[in-house]
This record gives C-alpha cells, sequence and structure tokens, in this order.
C-alpha cells in the first residue's frame, strides 16, 4: 500500500526539528549502486534519467518525491537506491527494479539549504537520536522535497532526512 501519511510521536505537527514518526510501507521505483562519493553527482543525474523514461515508458506513475535511501553505513562507497514512490511495482527494465521504503517508527528532521550541508544534519539527527535512546537502524534516506533547478538559490532546498529505529 502506497501511503505517505506518518504519524508524530513527538515535538508536534509542522516543526522541521528532529521527530519520531511512524510511517507506512511504500512502494517505489529504484535504481540500485555502490558508489564512490566522487560519482554520486553523475550516478544521481544518471538514474533519474533513467527512472523517468523507464517510468513513462511502462505507464507508473510517481507518487511523490525523488529520494536515496542509503544501507549500513557510508564507507569509501556509497550503497544506495534512487528513485520514487510509485502507484505500482515497476517491471524491471535497464537497471531500474520495484523496491520499497521502509515502514515503521523513523527519526525524521528537515534539512534546509544546500546538498553540502546534509551531512551535519545526518549528524544532528544522529546525535538527537542517540540522546533519547533511540537505536539507529540500518536504513537511513533523504526526500528531496524541494526539486532543484538551474538558478535557484540553495537555501531554498528542502530535504526531509529519515533514519530508521531499530526497536
Amino acid at each position: 500500500m502506497n501511503t505517505r501519511a506518518a504519524q508524530h510521536e513527538d515535538d508536534g505537527p509542522g516543526t522541521t526539528g528532529p521527530q519520531v514518526v511512524r510511517r507506512e510501507p511504500v512502494t517505489t521505483a529504484v535504481v540500485r549502486g555502490h558508489v564512490p562519493a566522487a560519482e554520486l553527482r553523475d550516478f544521481f543525474d544518471s538514474a533519474f534519467g533513467t527512472l523517468g523514461r523507464v517510468l513513462r515508458e511502462q505507464g507508473v506513475t510517481p507518487l511523490g518525491a525523488a529520494f536515496a535511501l542509503h544501507h549500513g553505513t557510508s564507507g569509501e562507497k556509497a550503497d544506495l537506491e534512487v528513485g520514487f514512490p510509485t502507484d505500482r511495482a515497476v517491471r524491471a527494465e535497464a537497471g531500474v527494479v520495484a523496491a520499497s521504503l521502509p515502514g515503521g517508527r523513523v527519526a525524521r528532521l528537515t534539512h534546509h539549504g544546500a546538498f553540502d550541508g546534509l551531512g551535519a544534519s545526518w549528524e544532528r539527527l544522529g546525535t538527537w537520536m542517540r540522546d533519547r535512546g533511540l537505536a539507529q537502524g540500518e536504513e537511513r534516506w533523504e526526500e528531496y522535497t524541494t526539486q532543484p533547478s538551474p538558478g535557484m538559490d540553495p537555501r531554498d532546498l528542502r530535504t526531509e532526512l529519515h533514519w530508521t529505529i531499530a526497536d
């Protein structure tokens, strides 16, 4: 079932600070990769181009913002999936496969600003979780709620960070 509904367990609705929310699993179409940090931008550009083409050709509808789901901790290469939530499972083609975003409890924080500040926001969220005794899960993802465009002010970008809580 695709639903983006989340129930707040902390800080209240409308906040952009860290909070715990409960999410339902979401069907996605993704491109997977093990990518060195220096090649991430090219990977994202290529993956999103392929995703757009495959989704159009298969008549699959994106239901939300683009995302990047990271598995495990960052090392020399990022183990990730980039994609979109979709109305149904995509048929595997050209490296695009069906997957899902996890459900359950997650810690969430909204990052305001350029992508180069995401590392500090992830650290803020991780510290917030540790300070509250929340066990950090292996999966975390960024939802790019503001679509970047040429000439836009990077301070206007909004990215939601989600980190699974290991119960």
